[in-house]
């Protein structure tokens, strides 16, 4: 499905995925994507307000919603800057800013390699864009060192494939007629990396977070029925499957794509629940990883 965004990941090719034909067709669905993520993006802008935050990070950006949105909330007296691995989200998240005249900045770059000002935000926040990091660990012990003394981690991130029969329903029902559809690796970066909570917990505990907790939080998300043969048709796996596919299978593929969906169809609106974890830390005045201590910070 669309939702599968990332920051990083296995290297370049997460890189040439993201900079190619999978961050173009988030360009282009990006109000769509946008619309049906927004309940996520209010939880974010509700726990920016009550940590009282100036200088939020935002991962995993893509085209800039959830970094605009915090930037208006903040306004001229706040400072709010995104990052993202994909160059042409970053031009349109740019772009957005630029046209709402909103004070906002965005660096294109990994989350898990970026040298970041050590101390640069009182805020970190991620709306389904963390779970791809090729080392985890590293990438949240990067983000600890651009974290100010006492500052807050703020994350949505999807639970298992299980939880979440939604997204995966395209795959299984063109399955048949795609057999080169690559197959999930559990355990890999990708879009349920965070399933289990013990191992998230432990990622955060070995980057230098304290006051970790990690909640179940079902979110109701919804789009335009007439919107959804498009949606996957470019997003996804499915999406990405038939980008070299003649217009008879193509066809073929979101007809039954489609019909698979039909449960979650009520008249002109789909809807579904995301099954995700609300994930919250703080970075105190202890000891920072890698031998930086807070002295440095």
């Amino acid at each position: 499905m669309g939702e599968q965004r990332q920051t990083s990941g296995n290297g370049g090719e997460q890189a040439a995925l993201w900079n190619g034909a999978s961050g173009q067709a988030w360009v282009e669905h990006q109000g769509l994507l946008d619309d049906m993520f927004r309940p996520l993006e209010e939880q974010l802008l509700q726990a920016a307000g009550n940590a009282g935050a100036q200088r939020i990070l935002d991962v995993g950006c893509g085209t800039g919603s959830t970094t605009l949105a915090l930037a208006r909330r903040l306004g001229a007296q706040g400072r709010c800057t995104g990052i993202d691995i994909s160059a042409p989200m970053l031009a349109a998240a740019r772009a957005r800013a630029q046209r709402e005249g909103i004070n906002a900045s965005f660096i294109h770059a990994d989350a898990q390699e970026h040298a970041f000002a050590p101390a640069s935000f009182d805020m970190i926040v991620s709306r389904l864009g963390v779970m791809f990091f090729s080392d985890p660990v590293r990438a949240f012990a990067n983000l600890r060192w651009a974290a100010t003394s006492d500052a807050t981690l703020h994350c949505i991130a999807w639970r298992s494939a299980a939880e979440n029969p939604f997204m995966t329903t395209a795959e299984r029902a063109a399955a048949p007629l795609l057999p080169e559809l690559p197959p999930r690796q559990p355990g890999a970066p990708g879009q349920f990396a965070f399933g289990d909570r013990e191992r998230v917990l432990s990622i955060l505990q070995a980057s230098g977070w304290d006051n970790i907790d990690i909640r179940p939080s079902d979110v109701t998300c919804t789009l335009p029925e007439r919107a959804l043969a498009g949606y996957l048709s470019r997003l996804g796996p499915v999406g990405l499957a038939l980008q070299g596919a003649d217009a008879t299978k193509r066809e073929r593929v979101i007809d039954t794509v489609c019909a698979a969906f039909t449960p979650y169809v009520h008249g002109d609106t789909v809807r579904y629940t995301a099954a995700c974890w609300t994930i919250t830390a703080r970075a105190t005045a202890a000891a920072l990883p890698n031998g930086r201590d807070s002295n440095h910070a």
